[in-house]
């Protein structure tokens, strides 16, 4: 699972870089700045739940278990439902699109429970 994380570490680092730069350049005179800043807003937490994998597959190499699997599975589905979400709602201006968005908030909160259980049980060991 440590290659599976650090790939998508990698994979949505390197897209949330492309992603910001994307909007910052290309979108900033299509979007309203309020869209532009919902936009950002996934790229923001794209970036840090990027890191939070890199972490995850540093941890599932020295201390692999169910719940760091469960950590890095949450950051990736967050990373989808709730920059995923925001992306297509700034692009699409569907608005409905805002409901997916909490669920991705859910999973960010899910993952980061897993991982301080993971680490709460290190102690344990």
């Amino acid at each position: 699972m440590a290659r599976l994380f650090l790939l998508l570490s990698a994979f949505t680092g390197f897209t949330g870089v492309a992603l910001g730069a994307f909007a910052a350049h290309g979108l900033k005179s299509r979007l309203t700045p309020e869209y532009l800043a919902v936009f950002q807003t996934g790229t923001h937490y794209q970036l840090i739940h990027a890191l939070a994998l890199f972490g995850v597959a540093l941890l599932a190499l020295h201390a692999p278990g169910r719940l760091v699997n469960l950590a890095g599975g949450f950051f990736a589905l967050g990373i989808l439902l709730f920059s995923g979400s925001l992306y297509l709602l700034t692009l699409s201006g569907i608005g409905k699109l805002g409901i997916i968005t909490p669920f991705g908030g859910l999973a960010f909160l899910a993952g980061w429970l897993c991982l301080g259980l993971a680490a709460w049980n290190l102690g344990t060991r």
